[in-house]
């Protein structure tokens, strides 16, 4: 089944992985614009990969075991390495982190995420403060169809979004990111940035990912609804992506015609 649904996402799949936003980032304020945009879909996936925690394992006391071991297993594993991995320095820090210190060290503005996870921390209701935010439409409507998912509950749908979504897809896509960004500022001080994709393609390519098709097959076993939902959601959480790109891509080459 993940074979067939992988085969069904293929247009999705080069929609994303050919998006001409990637020829477009071609000075030191477009892949600003670029991180300043990316940074939320950095966040809101450990919200998707906490929500699959708080679903099939234990996370409150008193505890006891609960579900599937193998399904415990990909999840905590997954969670370590993406909460708490080595950083550039080899320290142990959030990819989140890291990606915050890639912007800083950029010279990105940090200001959108950072009054954005203010009223998150403040206890806000996440879909509030996505409604009256100053974010552009298409990171409010990438953020909203993720916490409308979490806020379903459905581990499988949850687990689809994060796994072709995320995890099945971020190898190639950063590829395709990280070579034209090379490309384009070989002068540039990049190492954190270029770090931060690096290791997201080590683990997802040799580590999470095959683990997240592996949650996936646990998950749905042999119910068909569930293997349909997850398709469905799989292609839509793609979609949502291949948005967030058109929003980016959209500003930067409104920067292009201004700076004509």
């Amino acid at each position: 089944m993940i074979d067939s649904i992988n085969q069904s996402l293929k247009s999705q799949k080069s929609r994303l992985l050919n998006h001409p936003l990637y020829n477009e980032i071609k000075s030191p304020e477009h892949l600003k614009c670029f991180m300043e945009h990316h940074v939320f879909a950095v966040w809101d996936f450990m919200s998707l990969l906490k929500a699959l925690q708080e679903n099939l394992t234990k996370t409150t006391t008193p505890w006891y075991p609960v579900g599937n071991p193998e399904i415990r297993y990909l999840i905590n594993e997954i969670v370590l390495a993406e909460e708490s991995d080595l950083n550039f320095f080899g320290k142990h820090q959030s990819h989140f982190e890291m990606y915050l210190d890639a912007m800083k060290n950029s010279g990105a503005n940090q200001k959108k995420i950072g009054d954005f996870l203010l009223q998150v921390t403040h206890g806000t209701d996440i879909f509030l403060v996505i409604a009256v935010s100053e974010l552009p439409i298409s990171i409010k409507q990438f953020l909203k169809f993720t916490f409308e998912l979490i806020s379903e509950g459905k581990p499988h749908k949850i687990a689809a979004a994060f796994t072709f979504g995320r995890e099945g897809l971020i190898p190639d896509m950063f590829t395709s990111i990280i070579n034209k960004v090379q490309q384009n500022f070989p002068e540039e001080d990049l190492k954190l940035f270029k770090y931060y994709f690096d290791r997201h393609i080590e683990l997802d390519a040799d580590e999470h990912g095959p683990m997240a098709y592996k949650m996936i097959e646990e998950l749905c076993g042999e119910d068909a609804l569930k293997w349909t939902e997850v398709k469905y959601v799989a292609r839509d959480a793609l979609n949502s992506r291949a948005e967030l790109w058109d929003g980016i891509y959209k500003e930067i080459t409104e920067m292009v015609a201004l700076e004509r």
